[in-house]
């Protein structure tokens, strides 16, 4: 059974931290790791979106994320970053290993160049709209759907 752990790196919103913890209870997500200035639970705005999810996901908050990512590939994580570029891959063809670590970036910027350097692939969810990405839960969701339910 695959492991997905997801990695919230320096995403402002309150409102969108609850909406990942609920995302990851509803996907069976393993863990989240909250880096940078994430907001952590207990906080009312993110009890608002979460739902109580915050209470049923494990997670752990961390300001340095190279802590976090050290220990990831010290236990075998694969580090994936989810952002559009030139070197990412289409979520639809890719083949997720069993112990996965998903980076996400902030609301505006994405992942920064120094995290992208560091991650073992780069996935992307192609657009079809004017909107050159989406907002941050609604891709880990999809991300986090296809990862976990890709068979081989």
């Amino acid at each position: 059974m695959r492991e997905l752990h997801l990695i919230a790196h320096d995403i402002r919103s309150c409102e969108n931290i609850g909406a990942l913890f609920r995302t990851a209870d509803a996907l069976g997500v393993h863990k989240i790791w909250l880096t940078g200035y994430t907001p952590a639970p207990p906080d009312p705005k993110i009890q608002k979106t979460a739902l109580g999810a915050e209470n049923a996901v494990v997670f752990e908050k961390h300001e340095e994320i190279e802590q976090v990512l050290k220990q990831l590939d010290e236990e075998g994580f694969t580090l994936v970053g989810l952002e559009l570029g030139a070197e990412s891959v289409d979520i639809r063809s890719y083949a997720p290993p069993d112990k996965i670590a998903l980076l996400l970036g902030t609301e505006t910027t994405g992942i920064p160049p120094s995290l992208i350097e560091r991650c073992d692939h780069l996935i992307q969810i192609p657009m079809h709209g004017v909107k050159e990405s989406m907002n941050v839960t609604i891709a880990a969701a999809i991300a986090s759907y296809a990862i976990l339910n890709h068979s081989v």
